[in-house]
């Protein structure tokens, strides 16, 4: 699906304006932050799949794919569901930095029921992502591009991101993955 951003926009702008924050806060975070609400408006996509049962968690741990000389890595972010905005992306901008310098723990790279990857920062506008098992669904994020929308009958133009929700169907169904998106 695709959803107008401008106001996410704004609203980093003037989170980043707000205060001297150590770290900025980046449109990543913010999809990394609205991610783990939709987990907790929809529990049933925080789930993975194993060969003796889908297994259900309480907390909303989230894995931030980042590319690396070494290949793609996926460094976990726990309990995304109770950080601030800022704490996510301290959280995060120290995950991504310490996985480019090879400096991960194995247990940083272990657990998540969800990979947020985005390949906006490439200019890519739309695409879809492969679920890294044991997790049940990634999400893929593209550019925020301007494009004429319609708004009140009237043709404007506004920024639009898209988002690819890319499920295992065994332990989500259909249903889930459309409320999901809606909270998202």
């Amino acid at each position: 699906g695709s959803a107008r951003v401008d106001k996410l926009l704004r609203l980093r702008a003037r989170l980043n304006d707000f205060g001297s924050a150590a770290v900025s806060i980046s449109v990543n975070d913010l999809v990394v932050a609205a991610a783990a609400r939709a987990h907790v408006q929809v529990p049933a996509m925080n789930v993975i799949w194993t060969p003796d049962a889908v297994r259900s968690f309480s907390n909303v741990d989230i894995c931030v794919a980042v590319a690396t000389d070494r290949g793609l890595v996926t460094p976990v972010l726990r309990g995304v569901d109770q950080m601030t905005l800022s704490a996510v992306a301290a959280a995060s901008s120290d995950l991504v930095g310490r996985a480019r310098s090879g400096q991960l723990q194995q247990e940083e790279l272990e657990g998540g029921t969800l990979t947020v990857t985005n390949l906006g920062m490439f200019g890519t506008e739309d695409f879809a992502a492969i679920i890294n098992p044991p997790q049940s669904a990634i999400l893929a994020v593209g550019a925020a591009l301007q494009k004429p929308v319609v708004m009140k009958g009237r043709l404007k133009v506004g920024t639009v991101m898209s988002f690819t929700l890319s499920v295992d169907r065994r332990p989500i169904d259909g249903a889930a993955r459309a409320q999901w998106m809606a909270a998202f």
